[in-house]
Formats: structure tokens, sequence, C-alpha cells
């Protein structure tokens, strides 16, 4: 193995648990993960938001530049607004934006303009993805750049999902599109832009999810002894 690069510090790694047993044991926690679009009022402590998204913020990201924002909404009122905004695009997705094989492909899920879930859920969490890294403390430097946004904003979504999970909360992959509601309603800068709008909380009582299944193992993985 070769030396590490003298200019960045290096500590010893400790491997999490058993392989095996890990692997499974987190298999049969996220096989349980559900989309939920039916959620309780019931309310979801700061901190669990902060947990969970610390664990979204461990992702790996290109260079390491971390090219995410996390904008956790708990007010009533800016959540109507997000709401209202979002039913908006929604409307014209369904009417006029959506392609008739698209619309054909979400039937059978139920889904429609509605979102009372954004109104409901204690939570919303708004991801951003940073274009550029932030302004520096010295305004006469220009912001780094960042690099992989797409990929490494996707990781760490996928972790604050899984992190939501664990904490026994439910959530939605919520993708109202345009998006740039999200950056004059939260006040966000230029260069944050909106990658994804996740409600979070409680199931509400009866909640029912579709019955769907996912493909079955040998038809996502190939292996090539």
């Amino acid at each position: 193995m070769a030396p590490p690069p003298k200019s960045v510090p290096h500590v010893p790694f400790v491997p999490n648990q058993p392989p095996v047993e890990a692997a499974r044991a987190f298999y049969e926690t996220m096989r349980q993960r559900r989309s939920v679009r039916f959620f309780s009022s019931q309310d979801v402590s700061e901190e669990i938001i902060r947990w969970c998204v610390s664990a979204a913020g461990t992702a790996p990201s290109g260079a390491n530049k971390q090219p995410w924002r996390f904008v956790a909404v708990r007010n009533k009122e800016l959540k109507h607004q997000i709401r209202a905004a979002a039913e908006a695009e929604e409307r014209e997705f369904y009417a006029r934006r959506a392609t008739p094989q698209w619309l054909a492909d979400l039937a059978p899920l139920g889904t429609d303009p509605d979102k009372e879930f954004l109104d409901i859920a204690p939570w919303l969490i708004v991801v951003f993805k940073l274009m550029r890294e932030d302004p520096r403390a010295d305004a006469s430097e220009p912001a780094g750049q960042v690099y992989y946004v797409n990929e490494s904003v996707g990781i760490a979504c996928g972790l604050l999902i899984a992190a939501i999970h664990q904490a026994g909360l439910v959530t939605l992959t919520h993708t109202p599109s345009p998006m740039g509601f999200l950056s004059k309603l939260l006040g966000r800068p230029d260069h944050e832009r909106p990658f994804l709008l996740l409600p979070v909380g409680h199931p509400a009582d009866g909640c029912v999810v579709p019955d769907i299944a996912r493909k079955p193992l040998d038809e996502i993985l190939v292996i090539r002894r």
C-alpha cells in the first residue's frame, strides 16, 4: 500500500460490524421502508431532525466539497406557503407537462396534485445542492468549485432517507418541478438550487401504502466472477 500524501492528515480506519451480519441486518431494516403520503401531525423533536441530517452529512462527495444544504422547516405558515406553491406546479404537471405514459405509470399509485402532507407533516426538509462553495469570509477571494454535485447530493439524500427510517419516522421524496419557488420562499442564495423536498413525521393512524414489490435481486444484480 502506498503511503498517504503528506499534505493530508490520516487516521486509522475502524471497520463496522462483521460484514455479513451487518449487511443482512441493514437490509432487514431497510426492506420495511416505504414512501408514505399519509402523515400524523404528531410532533417530532428537533434533535431527531438534527441527528438525521448529521447522518446525511457523512455522505461521500466529489473532492470532499460536501455541496449540500438542508433547510428544515417547522413553521406552519411557511409550510403552507410551500404547499400552495408546490400544488400550483403539480396542477400544471398533471394538466399539461406530463406525458400520457407518465400519467398512466402514476395512476396505480393514486397520486394527484393535492399535497396535503406538506401541511400535516411536522417537518419539511428541503435539500439544496450547492453550485459552488459558500462565499469565503474574505470577499476578495472567489468561492471554490464543487464537483459531481448531483451524484454527491443524491448519495446524501439516500443516507437521509435511511436515517429517517432508522429513527422510526416516514418520509416521501417530493419533486415538484420546477422548484425555484423553494429558493424564494426559504431565502436561499443564488448558488443553492433546490434538489429534493422531504416531508418527515410519523405515519397517520390507519396509514396505508400501495401494495407494490421491489424487483428481485437477480434482476438488479449482475456478478462477474
